[in-house]
């Protein structure tokens, strides 16, 4: 299904193909020879959304992009079943494995693979040809790998790069899902308006 939103409809190749299933909303452009599969969100929230050529986004993959990070995908890349993409530009022949997320200002270099379940964090940059193993976590500028046991260094480099105020507009010390979903509830309300095109 495409949906026109905030005035923007998706524009989309005819040699894509769009599942039935599928929801491709807002200022969307997908490539030529994309495919995407049954299930998958791909929902332009005030940024664009940018597919290249060839590139395959899986069964009920979610990319997203908002006004503040917008998400670009280079050509020939991969993005698993139920993987998790916002905001972030991701380079060609990149490998993002099922369950993956890949967060808000982040970049992945060509070739680079995020394997299953792997963690791309904010404001992170994976350099070309990195692999982020099983459930790892790729971390900082440029990244450090860590296991995900490892939750205290990868704090000791996640926390500086502040995600309340990245994402959500706050700083830590006044974060709380109050105000956090106050603020979602009233930007996500632009959708009231959206139509099927």
């Amino acid at each position: 299904m495409l949906v026109e939103h905030l005035g923007k409809s998706p524009i989309v190749d005819p040699s894509a193909f769009v599942a039935p299933n599928a929801v491709v909303c807002g200022d969307v452009s997908i490539g030529p020879g994309v495919r995407i599969m049954f299930g998958a969100q791909v929902i332009a929230e005030g940024g664009s959304i940018s597919i290249g050529r060839e590139c395959i986004v899986m069964e009920n993959a979610v990319l997203r992009s908002s006004v503040a990070h917008p998400l670009t995908i280079g050509s020939n890349c991969l993005v698993g079943p139920n993987a998790h993409v916002v905001g972030s530009t991701i380079e060609n022949e990149v490998f993002l494995a099922t369950g993956c997320a890949v967060f808000h200002g982040s970049r992945i270099g060509a070739g680079a693979e995020v394997r299953i379940n792997g963690v791309v964090h904010l404001k992170t940059y994976v350099a070309p040809g990195t692999t982020v193993p099983i459930g790892w976590v790729a971390v900082g500028n440029p990244a450090q790998l860590f296991p995900a046991s490892e939750h205290e260094a990868i704090w000791k480099v996640q926390e500086p790069l502040n995600f309340p105020l990245a994402v959500y507009g706050f700083e830590r010390s006044e974060a709380n899902m109050t105000k956090i979903t106050q603020r979602l509830s009233q930007a996500l309300a632009s959708h009231l308006s959206d139509r099927a095109v």
